[in-house]
């Protein structure tokens, strides 16, 4: 050691020193001539590493058995800063090991395999000896079981008008999860528009339309498992109560009065009243009818009644040429016009004839697979549930018991009840006898005389009630299609207000009155079983050969026929309201 200015040295400085000088005889063997010194330098200081630091430590990590998973624990370079700047590298263990993680540099990866606890260190070093650690942990939670349907959502029933509320959860009941996880719940509702919505898992509202609606709940357990439950809410029409007079609408032949024209007078259809013994027409009979009659509850989703096809302001037939049913189908043939349908001789319904009474009749329609599809058991248990029944089945019957041969007793005597004589041709007679010429204008009178006298008319349509006698071939085909009662031959509905009800014939082909007339004028096609009265005295087929005056006339006698108190009586209108 050498001692200048009391300051030790090493040998390092020194020979620094001895360079810089250049002395002679430093270090030994120099020129010992003497130089002038210098002064002493100074060597920089030495700057010491500082170790890097956690900036940003990691917290607590999950994972899940079977589910991949990744984490940087460099925080993509923020969990540790260098003070020097130095570039830091990662060293990164887990424990314990084998779980299905492993690592590279400070990236955890892997798909676990076992659930637990895995401790995890990250070690960042600088390259100069400095380092520091941060250690969290990775909590493996076995794999996610997802939540399953403990007790399903069944069918749920609406009304229109009625507020609903119906919780899908089912008070929590309707879903379960192996895991314990909360659930969490989502509805959605098909179609839209129904008045009804969904918060939550509730389904609330108040339903605007009738229809059946798909709901749908799903429970999710927030770790991507779900399950769903679909169940129906069927929205059904709003109450049918009927609006019924307090004193009883008159239906019997006794309360009415029919005119002598009708019961004594020549021509009177009396003789052809198919009325039974046993079903007489009565006051509460017939008013149990109208209101079967216009219940829509006949028919197996409660859209369509009788009265849905046979329309009071159409001559209780159908404006359309074929009958919409409960599903939208359309009926084969033309809805036929009812009033007085209580007069016809052989006592059958139908075009076809096929039912041998109104009381067989009138139970069709409602099992028909297109009209309303409904069954007689489930309509009886329909009806019988239903509180405003009770009475009427009492009034008209003597107990509340709803059977299907009352029902078709009570329906039967309504359809017989509808009578049409108070049209214009019906004010021609006083005390059964007539005057058409005080009472038609001359065209009306030309006509009438059409009709019974070189028409012919009346021989297919006779009495005051203009009614058929039979089921006859009227010439529509050459080549018969519809067999209808055998032969192409149909039975024919009355002729009363035959000017308000087109389309015409049993498959609704003509539009207008005047087609009608056309066909009868010029149109029939021969047949073999063509009706004898459509055929001239040499055996062809008869034309008419109308002028266009004695068309337009003969138009106008039928519109005589027209009885519009039947139209907008009361008596026999839709009870329930709309």
């Amino acid at each position: 050691m050498i001692t200048e200015n009391g300051v030790l040295r090493s040998a390092w400085h020194l020979g620094i020193a001895c360079a810089a000088l250049s002395l002679a005889g430093c270090g030994g063997g120099g020129d010992s001539t003497s130089v002038a010194a210098s002064a002493p330098v100074v060597a920089a200081p030495v700057t010491q590493n500082r170790a890097p630091v956690v900036a940003s430590a990691n917290a607590t990590q999950a994972a899940t058995v079977g589910v991949a998973f990744q984490y940087d624990a460099t925080k993509a370079g923020t969990a540790f800063t260098d003070a020097d700047g130095d570039t830091l590298t990662y060293r990164t263990t887990i424990a314990p090991a084998g779980g299905g993680l492993a690592a590279t540099g400070a990236t955890i990866s892997g798909t676990p395999t076992t659930a637990g606890a895995y401790a995890v260190t990250v070690t960042a070093d600088d390259g100069h000896g400095g380092t520091v650690s941060n250690s969290f942990s990775i909590q493996v939670a076995a794999a996610n079981r997802v939540p399953v349907v403990a007790s399903a959502n069944t069918s749920q029933t609406a009304t229109v008008g009625v507020a609903f509320q119906y919780d899908a959860s089912k008070a929590g009941a309707a879903f379960t999860d192996p895991d314990g996880d909360t659930l969490s719940y989502r509805v959605t509702i098909a179609p839209t528009g129904s008045g009804l919505t969904a918060a939550t898992a509730t389904v609330s509202g108040t339903p605007t339309t009738a229809a059946t609606y798909t709901v749908t709940i799903t429970a999710d357990d927030g770790r991507g498992g779900t399950v769903s439950n679909s169940f129906s809410v069927t929205v059904q029409p709003a109450p049918l109560v009927p609006t019924l007079p307090a004193t009883a609408f008159l239906y019997a032949d006794a309360s009415i009065n029919l005119p002598r024209q009708f019961t004594a007078a020549p021509g009177n259809p009396a003789g052809a009243d198919n009325t039974p013994i046993d079903n007489a027409v009565t006051n509460a009979g017939a008013t149990l009818g109208r209101v079967l009659f216009y219940d829509k509850r006949l028919s197996i989703n409660d859209t369509v009644s009788c009265g849905s096809c046979h329309q009071q302001a159409h001559g209780f037939s159908d404006a359309q040429r074929l009958s919409i049913g409960f599903q939208g189908g359309l009926t084969t043939r033309h809805a036929m016009g009812l009033a007085n349908a209580r007069y016809y001789q052989p006592g059958k319904f139908f075009w076809d004839e096929r039912a041998a009474t109104a009381e067989i009749q009138v139970l069709q329609p409602i099992q028909n697979s297109v009209e309303m599809g409904n069954s007689l058991t489930q309509l009886v248990t329909k009806l019988s549930a239903v509180s405003f029944y009770g009475p009427l089945f009492t009034a008209a019957f003597g107990d509340s018991q709803v059977t299907s041969d009352r029902i078709a007793k009570a329906l039967a005597q309504y359809v017989r009840a509808i009578l049409s004589y108070r049209a214009k041709y019906d004010q021609a007679f006083t005390n059964g006898a007539p005057n058409f010429a005080a009472t038609f204008t001359a065209q009306e009178e030309q006509g009438r005389q059409l009709f019974e006298g070189v028409g012919r008319c009346n021989a297919c349509h006779g009495t005051v009630a203009h009614i058929s006698d039979s089921a006859k071939n009227n010439g529509l085909d050459a080549v018969i299609t519809d067999v209808g009662a055998g032969g192409g031959r149909f039975k024919a509905p009355s002729l009363r207000n035959i000017a308000v009800r087109p389309p015409y014939m049993h498959d609704g082909r003509f539009t207008t009155l005047r087609q009608v007339i056309d066909h009868y004028d010029s149109g029939v096609q021969d047949s073999a079983t063509l009706a004898p009265g459509l055929r001239a005295p040499d055996g062809t087929v008869k034309r008419l050969n109308l002028t266009e005056t004695e068309k337009l006339a003969l138009e106008a006698f039928l519109g005589t026929l027209t009885d519009t108190a039947l139209l907008a009586d009361p008596k026999f209108s839709d009870p329930f309201p709309h």
